[in-house]
């Protein structure tokens, strides 16, 4: 099995519900991610074969498939995260998943929201440490050691954090890497994240330490990785605004990371708390490159035809959205888009805001 690349020049696309499926994926990967991740995959939806599950699981074959357009794109190296509080279902799930052909894995300890946890799931599991570690030495013998990692908070609360201790007994038993978000599961995406903690495990531990939330831009992602010394960093929201945020963070890495001091200044860095219903708001101000953006808008939809014809359009009256936030005319271009009813109705929108290029066929 190869090497999975956790390096400063191989961003990761984070898990993420809803939105990470095959299209996004490799429209990431043809934009520089090294590594993606799938949505996050119920254990016990897996081992009981449901439909839902199946879909998450869509990839391509190894050596990738070749497009209509002779491209040829692949999904791979590709990490599934899984989530669930019970250690025999955990390891009964990776079974399967290693049966099926997948090699890496990742577990979920970090998603604080509510229909998760209180199954005891995702950051829940930072509330009974024990049952983690079961859990932890229960999918580490299933999936072997160094293949699988774990995405953590820093604790539930400021009152139990647990950060550094569960990730020095995760590393002991062989686990292949951890990502940290650095706030607390109580604080969602509200309030400032602690960067400094994830230098402390990368300082701290022998396995890899990637960082994880409020990596916006580039920018952000690269001051990081100067500031943290950490491995490597995934981004989520960010890509979810700008796909080409791989292809961005690679060209500062070839320019030395030198950035302009207005690239550097984020809300994440400059320690600016972020209410969780506007989180993503800081993206709005970011500069929009038209012609880019027509060209990813474009190729996603392409993607999203060959690979979920029956919910491509409605994709894509979700992800354009949040692409063209930004952009002048950004909000008569979302009313049209949301209730476009067919792909004519879509062209034609597109037409009018990027040019006729843009006709999907």
């Amino acid at each position: 099995m190869n090497q999975l690349p956790i390096r400063p020049d191989a961003p990761w696309l984070a898990p993420l519900a809803g939105w990470s499926d095959l299209p996004f994926r490799v429209l990431c990967r043809e934009q520089g991610a090294a590594v993606c991740c799938t949505e996050m995959v119920s254990a016990k939806g897996l081992v009981y074969g449901g439909r839902n599950t199946e879909d998450l699981l869509a990839t391509t074959p190894l050596d990738g498939e070749v497009l209509d357009d002779g491209s040829r794109v692949t999904d791979h190296p590709l990490v599934v995260q899984i989530f669930g509080s019970e250690a025999e279902f955990m390891a009964q799930a990776v079974r399967i998943l290693r049966e099926r052909g997948f090699s890496w894995f990742d577990v979920n300890m970090g998603c604080s929201v509510p229909k998760v946890t209180k199954t005891g799931a995702g950051a829940a599991m930072l509330r009974d440490v024990p049952n983690a570690l079961r859990v932890a030495e229960a999918v580490i013998e299933a999936a072997g050691a160094g293949s699988i990692g774990f995405k953590l908070r820093l604790g539930w609360d400021s009152s139990h954090e647990v950060y550094r201790e569960l990730a020095a007994e995760l590393a002991a038993r062989g686990a292949g890497w951890i990502s940290l978000h650095p706030r607390h599961a109580v604080q969602g995406f509200a309030g400032t994240p602690r960067f400094d903690a994830i230098g402390e495990l990368a300082a701290e531990l022998p396995v890899p330490v990637i960082a994880s939330g409020d990596l916006f831009t580039a920018a952000d992602g690269v001051r990081v990785l100067r500031d943290t010394g950490c491995a490597a960093v995934m981004y989520a929201r960010g890509a979810l605004k700008d796909p080409a945020i791989f292809a961005k963070h690679l060209e500062l890495l070839r320019n030395g990371g030198e950035l302009p001091e207005a690239e550097l200044r984020s809300p994440a860095f400059e320690g600016r708390a972020l209410a969780a219903q506007n989180a993503c708001d800081v993206l709005d101000d970011l500069p929009v490159d038209r012609a880019a953006l027509g060209g990813i808008i474009r190729r996603h939809a392409q993607l999203a035809r060959r690979w979920s014809p029956h919910l491509a359009l409605l994709k894509m009256r979700t992800f354009v959205p949040r692409y063209v936030k930004s952009m002048d005319g950004a909000r008569t271009l979302r009313q049209d888009i949301v209730r476009c009813s067919d792909w004519e109705s879509l062209n034609a929108i597109l037409e009018t805001y990027f040019g006729a290029e843009l006709e999907l066929e």
